[in-house]
């Protein structure tokens, strides 16, 4: 089984976006009996939805602090079309909303943790003053592509013409996890898909590129995470990120030899990343 799969949700609504279409979110919450120490707002990244972390909100459940996961617009079990984005920032505009929605839920600041996509609009959000969270968690984020130039140039020209143009994103799929569990589970999960827009893409380029741009001016607590071994997204930009981030406020951790999805490698591997995460928890963040 999957590790994400072991955890139920405990709870679940919609949140109703400027545009009226309905964000699906979910909510893992720490036992009645447990005083509760905050709250976590988990980003999902592309193809995927919140469903998928399942595990690691199990993580900050035992730490005291409530996760959330949305499904950003067309992934998942929220609406819109897939791969379809009326602007450029909409996620970012969509997170910021489900981030209001969880502080006002839990009456503090909740901690922002972003995966892949995920980390790219969290580390935008965060470095563009969208949302100033407790602490911020990046998990391999995708803050510099493996595109090369021209495919850039074509995904630029194409976001001009035809912005929302679905395609595949053709990205190796196979390499997200060394796990053969979650490889089926990943190609099996009816809420995933493999669906990507002009319009997507270059918000990831530009949301990677800025956010290193702007890592300078983080005044949280930050821990980036990243796969040595990334098939899907290039390690350095983390790197990047983590280099001009302020020193005293950022602590890099990569992993030599995992593929993309870190916290969903073998046992063995994703328990070493996960430990890290709640050992940075508790030192940073808890204390």
């Amino acid at each position: 089984m999957a590790p994400y799969r072991m955890f139920e949700v405990t709870d679940t609504r919609e949140v109703e976006a400027a545009d009226g279409t309905k964000l699906f979110l979910r909510c893992w919450r720490v036992p009645a009996d447990t005083e509760a120490k905050g709250s976590v707002l988990l980003v999902h990244g592309l193809g995927e939805h919140g469903g998928r972390y399942g595990h690691v909100a199990h993580l900050f459940n035992e730490l005291g602090i409530e996760a959330w996961a949305h499904d950003h617009r067309g992934f998942g079990r929220s609406e819109g079309a897939r791969a379809r984005f009326p602007e450029a920032n909409t996620l970012i505009e969509d997170t910021r909303l489900i981030y209001a929605t969880v502080q006002q839920e839990s009456g503090s600041l909740p901690i922002l943790l972003g995966h892949s996509m995920g980390g790219a609009i969290a580390a935008r959000a965060v470095t563009g003053g969208w949302i100033t969270p407790r602490a911020l968690v990046l998990s391999s984020p995708a803050l510099k592509s493996r595109i090369g130039g021209f495919l850039r140039g074509v995904a630029s020209g194409l976001e001009m013409l035809l912005p929302n143009i679905a395609m595949p994103h053709g990205l190796p799929l196979h390499k997200i996890s060394h796990d053969p569990e979650v490889l089926a589970d990943a190609i099996a999960d009816p809420l995933n898909h493999s669906l990507i827009s002009p319009r997507i893409t270059m918000f990831i380029l530009n949301a990677g590129e800025a956010a290193i741009r702007d890592a300078g001016k983080l005044s949280t607590p930050l821990l980036v995470q990243a796969a040595g071994d990334d098939r899907l997204v290039d390690p350095e930009g983390a790197k990047a990120f983590a280099a001009v981030a302020p020193a005293g406020l950022c602590t890099l951790k990569i992993y030599p030899g995992l593929w993309h999805e870190i916290y969903n490698e073998r046992e063995h591997d994703r328990d070493i990343v996960l430990a890290d995460l709640k050992d940075w928890l508790t030192r940073v963040v808890l204390r």
